[in-house]
């Protein structure tokens, strides 16, 4: 099942999604042309009148009330890598989709920049004052790898909000807070005391060692915490030295020292070691995050509302449902039985809108040359060429030559009018600009199912 329709009147006003169905019949029918296909949306010929009859959901030709559209909620699970979006109405699952930021690519884009400045320092060069130390960051500030994951989100939700009558919010902000329910006064030491310590160790472990048995790769079995170290042999219970096994591995291993237990399986061993000094950076990315992204989306006018991560688990194994970020972001706060009208959602990819830099350099900072000495400029200075961008998604129909097809993707733009094109699997060369129409306008985004 696909995700329902956005549908907007002749005004550009939202009105109640409709199933695929029903907009293949509306454009068919000449009634209704497409507005926007990622994510895809239907703009009626015909103006809707305003009535006090209702109109059940997937009906944007009926007649409308201000009250029949205002059920639709929004629903967020931020994550460090890829944050889920669902939208609701009456507890129907009708639209969503995954969101995957490129906060690492940010970082290591300014790391390389960082070390190619200080090496220009270094070079006989005129001397230049350091300037770090008269910056002041304003209050709030965030690193650019972080505040591009509230500002994406915040992009996508300002976007449905103009295609979808949505008049509510719901983010997964905290996780689980089980001992402030029994003892509001807790505080401090307190929290690694009791219940709360042995369930969030647990969760992050699962998380960390990706819900698998450490030692056979077992998975949809029952874990057990097990110690690498043993504590007969001096080993503590920190997280550093937890991992998951399965009972079978748990049991084998006993007390034996991992060197001697994985002595035959030597990958495994080194893998299991490099497992354990993983940073815990993810989980730093979203808490880093996630009260600037609720500030900002109160900033929206909207009706905001938070959950735990222990109410997104517990809906979500209550209902049976496997573990997704989509469907993590339907079952965050109040969920009761959810009804799935779709089964495929949107993935939306952060790819940016490109590089500021004029000039191509090498690896050592050196502005490069081609034969004839001449710099290398960046060839998307030059934004469009025949009515065409760097981004934009194209097909391309090919009617004669050696590329003869129909070809799908991303285009790469030439002051020659001959373009590239990377589709899923490939990417074609020396496609003549005749052959392709536009099909979604560069937006920063790549687009799948």
């Amino acid at each position: 099942m696909s995700n329902y329709v956005f549908v907007l009147d002749t005004n550009k006003q939202s009105l109640d999604p409709c199933t695929p169905g029903m907009a293949r019949s509306l454009l068919k029918a000449g009634k209704a042309g497409v507005f926007r296909q990622y994510p895809f949306t239907i703009i009626l010929k015909k103006a809707v009148l305003k009535d006090t009859a209702s109109r059940p959901i997937g009906n944007p030709l009926g007649h409308i009330e201000e009250k029949d559209v205002t059920g639709y909620q929004l629903k967020l699970d931020p994550g460090s890598k890829t944050t889920g979006i669902a939208i609701l109405q009456d507890n129907k699952l009708i639209w969503a989709a995954e969101l995957n930021h490129r906060g690492q690519q940010i970082k290591d884009d300014l790391k390389s920049r960082r070390s190619l400045r200080r090496g220009r320092r270094g070079r006989k060069t005129r001397y230049r004052q350091p300037r770090f130390l008269n910056r002041k960051r304003a209050e709030g500030w965030l690193p650019p790898s972080l505040e591009h994951r509230v500002l994406t989100t915040l992009t996508w939700v300002n976007r449905l909000v103009k295609l979808c009558p949505i008049s509510s919010v719901a983010m997964e902000l905290v996780n689980f807070d089980c001992q402030k329910l029994n003892n509001p006064e807790i505080s401090g030491v307190e929290y690694q005391q009791g219940t709360l310590y042995q369930y969030e160790v647990r969760e992050y472990l699962l998380e960390k060692w990706k819900r698998t048995c450490a030692y056979c790769g077992a998975k949809q079995v029952p874990l057990e915490v097990e110690h690498i170290v043993p504590r007969s042999r001096g080993g503590v219970s920190s997280v550093g030295n937890l991992t998951l096994a399965c009972v079978p591995c748990n049991r084998a291993k006993s007390n034996l020292d991992i060197e001697e237990f994985l002595a035959d399986r030597p990958s495994i061993l080194k893998a299991i070691k490099a497992q354990v000094k993983a940073p815990l950076k993810d989980a730093a990315a979203v808490n880093a995050t996630r009260w600037k992204l609720l500030n900002s989306l109160k900033a929206t006018g909207l009706i905001v509302t938070t959950g735990t991560g222990g109410q997104t688990k517990f809906n979500r194994t209550q209902q049976g449902l496997e573990k997704a970020h989509w469907l993590d972001a339907a079952c965050v706060g109040d969920t009761p039985k959810l009804e799935i009208l779709t089964t495929q959602p949107l993935l939306i990819k952060c790819a940016g809108h490109g590089s500021r830099q004029v000039i191509h350099v090498d690896k050592f900072g050196f502005p490069r040359k081609n034969k004839s000495g001449e710099l290398v400029r960046k060839s998307a200075l030059i934004k469009r060429i025949k009515g065409f961008q760097t981004g934009d998604i194209v097909k391309a129909v090919v009617t004669k030559g050696k590329k003869i097809g129909s070809y799908l993707g991303k285009v790469a733009v030439r002051s020659t009018g001959s373009f590239n094109i990377k589709t899923v699997t490939q990417t074609v060369q020396g496609i003549s600009y005749k052959y392709c129409s536009t099909v979604h306008r560069k937006d920063g985004y790549l687009y799948g199912f």
